[in-house]
């Protein structure tokens, strides 16, 4: 942020992460996704993996890419724990075990929440169904993986919520409508993203050539933009709109500059920038309805990282951890709401989700 140069350089960025995937061997990147697959089958997991996504969501977010880093930690602890399961000659099944126990950890140890990010990792993978037999092997994992990280000085993501005093009725109602609309923002996002990649690699088949011309995209915006606040994963931005500041077009500008960017090749994760999207277009709309700005944006972030990622109970236990749990009946309700009304829409098109969103009703289908 403090050398705007570096932004000119994200097509050489582009390109080095480009050649490193086809000097590795990975003809197609399946992010997240192969995480998720390796989980629920046979499927290998490399461990090379873990370097390869850490490296290249470094430059992605050196040179300005607009992406998270959350994705690179559950694919870096998912490779890990596969790989430390296969070191061990464990079977198939503990092989699974190890996984979630490696995504769950990572992601702990990033944001310093142990147990958003336990139950994460047994929720994400089968919407409907939690992994229980995992629950003690992951829960001891995420507990030593954030107590290593704020050894070493990692601060937990803590914010302050001064607008909830007292619980009322119209208040509920707000919320409930803000969750509602945060809902369709959520499948407008995951839409995006799904359509983005389907058009880079219809139109642009060589991957040299399309995340060149995503590079050119970001750069074009950014320039016309005047801001570099859609640059990297936009803490700061998160930061302010939860102040109660934010402009109302922020939220479909990052939608847009994330799937440009993701959506060429570049490595990162989608969950902050749900984060992002979430709190900005709360922030915006919650003072619209008459609700408080700043609670607008708690139910947004909230909202929307359910909405994207199917995982109510992650999405109210991280509203618990990060904003305390004076705001929780309105987080619950609005968890409830966004995961009702999001669809079976998804960021990862191999989570299951395994019974009907609004019938008791086993459908085992895959996130659109």
């Amino acid at each position: 942020m403090a050398h705007s140069w570096l932004l000119f350089l994200l097509p050489v960025g582009g390109l080095l992460i480009v050649w490193l995937y086809q000097f590795c061997g990975v003809k197609k990147s399946r992010g997240t996704n192969l995480v998720l697959l390796a989980i629920r089958s046979s499927q290998p997991l490399p461990t090379y993996m873990a370097p390869l996504i850490f490296i290249s969501t470094t430059i992605t977010h050196l040179f300005g890419g607009s992406a998270g880093r959350e994705g690179a930690a559950l694919q870096i602890g998912g490779s890990l724990g596969y790989g430390a399961g296969k070191l061990f000659k464990l079977d198939e099944k503990s092989l699974h075990v190890m996984t979630l126990c490696g995504m769950g950890s990572v992601f702990s140890a990033l944001f310093g929440m142990p147990v958003v990010a336990a139950v994460f990792a047994l929720e994400v993978v089968s919407v409907g169904e939690m992994y229980y037999s995992a629950l003690v092997p992951v829960a001891i994992s995420c507990l030593l993986a954030a107590g290593v990280s704020n050894w070493f000085g990692a601060q937990p993501v803590h914010f302050t919520l001064v607008a909830v005093k007292n619980i009322h009725f119209l208040p509920f109602l707000q919320v409930a409508l803000l969750a509602a609309l945060c809902a369709l923002v959520a499948v407008l996002f995951c839409y995006a993203m799904h359509l983005s990649g389907y058009l880079y690699q219809r139109y642009l088949t060589n991957p040299y050539i399309r995340i060149l011309v995503g590079s050119a995209f970001v750069i074009v915006l950014t320039l016309l933009l005047h801001t570099t606040d859609y640059e990297g994963a936009g803490g700061d931005v998160i930061n302010r709109a939860l102040n109660g500041h934010t402009h109302p077009e922020a939220f479909l500008l990052k939608i847009l500059l994330t799937a440009l960017t993701l959506g060429a090749g570049f490595k990162g994760g989608e969950i902050v920038p749900s984060f992002y999207i979430g709190a900005t277009f709360g922030c915006w709309m919650g003072s619209v309805i008459g609700l408080d700005p700043c609670l607008g944006a708690a139910v947004g972030l909230l909202s929307v990282f359910c909405g994207v990622v199917n995982c109510p109970l992650t999405a109210l236990l991280l509203g618990c951890s990060i904003f305390g749990y004076s705001g929780a009946p309105y987080f619950f309700l609005a968890c409830a709401i966004s995961y009702a009304l999001s669809g079976y829409t998804g960021l990862y098109s191999e989570q299951t989700i395994l019974y009907s969103k609004f019938h008791p009703q086993y459908i085992n289908k895959k996130a659109e």
